[in-house]
């Protein structure tokens, strides 16, 4: 439905143009052709009533000599009609018959004041188009009298209707040229467009995101169109399996605590308490405690929307206040975030370096700045990671040994952290480094963040 009305309003659209366009230079060539054959009309008249006052001039009595006054001039066909001083016909074209010429008024004016002008009349149903200029008194039956020359405007009339009808004519077979060949290349063109529709459709109704639109052979608008949706389908896909991972993952996870849990309540109702049996109740509820709440901050972290703060990173590396982590943080680094995930983040950097380091070893942590990017890294004195072992630490429930404790989703909320922050966070063996897009002056920030420290001697 929608197709058949963007054919149909794009066919209108393009005829309606068409012919617009026709009809304004049909009325320019009009005004152009019209104005030039009336002038050519009026020159030809005058050029006729020259020749007549010359030969009143020169041969007056020549004007009264029967068929002297009838030659044409430039292909057309004249009247002409020779008045005396007192506005008498002495001397008339034989092509006018018995037509008389009202033109009284400007055959008056012509011997009266010796104005010459043109004039439009009417005789036998005819229009005409008539010159008339006075003649010299120089002698002769026309002397100080005046010469009218007539000429009929039908032909002149038929080559305009001519060209009305042409312009008319050639509106009318461009629109619908013009409407066919909208029609033919609309069609062509969304029928592309009908298929990625019935293919969404399908994939719509059968829920299979595995399933792809076909993509035209051209490199059109189309093509482009069908080659972004097939992309973004791939996205969902990559994004429904990651669900999927982290449902089963969860699940697993899940699985443990509450079986631990399960069995203990059972030997618990069976044998009685022992403070062996309480306390490693005590831990699969920590445990599970803990699962929940790092999974609950995960999905929070994923949810939330971009932060708004202007957060320190030097501050916060110099709020850890512990024995086994040495800081060093300079200069002033500032980003737009949030201070309380970043706070959290920093933390659980700082808790995996201690899972995974050294007993008694220290912690560095870092902070600088370089090419519009800050960077927070801690790194511990272990072994630190193998190359394939860095693309996997970010990843949710993913422990660098079996039995490590903790969620495994520490560090996955240290990547989503950095994400939301337009960042991303990695590692290189034994480091682990957020990095976010810094502020380019620090003295941006005019609000305080929280986590300024306090002037010194205050209490």
């Amino acid at each position: 439905m929608r197709s058949s009305s963007l054919q149909l309003r794009s066919v209108v659209a393009a005829a309606t143009a068409i012919v617009l366009a026709l009809v304004l230079v049909g009325v320019g060539v009009d005004v152009l052709v019209s104005r030039h054959l009336h002038r050519s009309l009026d020159r030809n008249l005058r050029d006729r009533a020259v020749q007549v006052a010359q030969l009143s001039a020169s041969a007056p009595a020549l004007l009264t000599t029967p068929g002297a006054l009838d030659s044409p001039l430039g292909g057309t066909q004249m009247s002409v009609v020779v008045f005396d001083r007192r506005g008498r016909v002495v001397a008339r074209s034989l092509s006018l018959g018995g037509r008389v010429l009202p033109t009284g008024t400007i055959v008056r004016a012509a011997i009266r004041r010796g104005h010459s002008g043109y004039g439009d009349v009417t005789a036998g149903g005819e229009r005409m188009r008539v010159y008339v200029a006075p003649l010299a008194n120089f002698g002769g039956a026309g002397a100080g009298g005046a010469v009218l020359v007539a000429a009929p405007t039908s032909e002149l009339d038929r080559t305009l209707g001519s060209l009305h009808l042409f312009i008319v004519g050639s509106a009318a077979a461009a629109a619908v040229l013009a409407a066919l060949a909208v029609f033919l290349l609309l069609r062509r063109a969304l029928r592309p467009l009908g298929r990625l529709a019935e293919a969404a459709a399908e994939i719509e109704r059968t829920g299979d995101s595995r399933r792809r639109l076909p993509e035209p052979a051209s490199d059109d608008e189309v093509g482009v169109l069908a080659s972004t949706l097939n992309r973004m389908l791939a996205g969902l896909e990559r994004v429904r399996e990651g669900e999927r991972r982290f449902l089963a993952d969860t699940s697993h996870e899940l699985r443990t605590p509450l079986t631990s849990l399960r069995g203990n309540v059972a030997y618990l109702a069976r044998h009685g308490a022992s403070p062996e049996l309480v306390a490693e109740l005590q831990a699969d509820a920590d445990r599970l405690a803990r699962l929940v709440d790092d999974l609950l901050v995960l999905s929070r972290e994923e949810a939330a929307t971009a932060p708004a703060e202007d957060v320190r990173l030097d501050r916060l590396a110099r709020k850890l206040d512990a024995d086994d982590v040495d800081v060093a943080a300079d200069e002033p680094v500032a980003v737009r975030g949030d201070r309380a995930a970043l706070e959290r983040a920093l933390a659980n950097l700082i808790q995996n370096a201690r899972h995974y380091g050294p007993p008694g070893g220290t912690i560095a942590v870092a902070v600088e700045q370089s090419d519009g990017r800050a960077r927070v890294s801690v790194t511990d004195e272990g072994e630190g990671l193998r190359l394939d072992e860095t693309r996997l630490a970010f990843t949710r429930f993913w422990r660098g040994r079996p039995d490590a404790d903790g969620s495994g989703l520490g560090l996955a909320i240290v990547r989503a952290t950095a994400e939301r922050h337009g960042g991303r966070a990695y590692a290189e063996g034994a480091r682990f480094t957020i990095e976010l897009p810094a502020l380019r002056d620090v003295s941006e920030s005019t609000g305080r963040t929280g986590e300024e420290e306090p002037p010194k001697g205050s209490t």
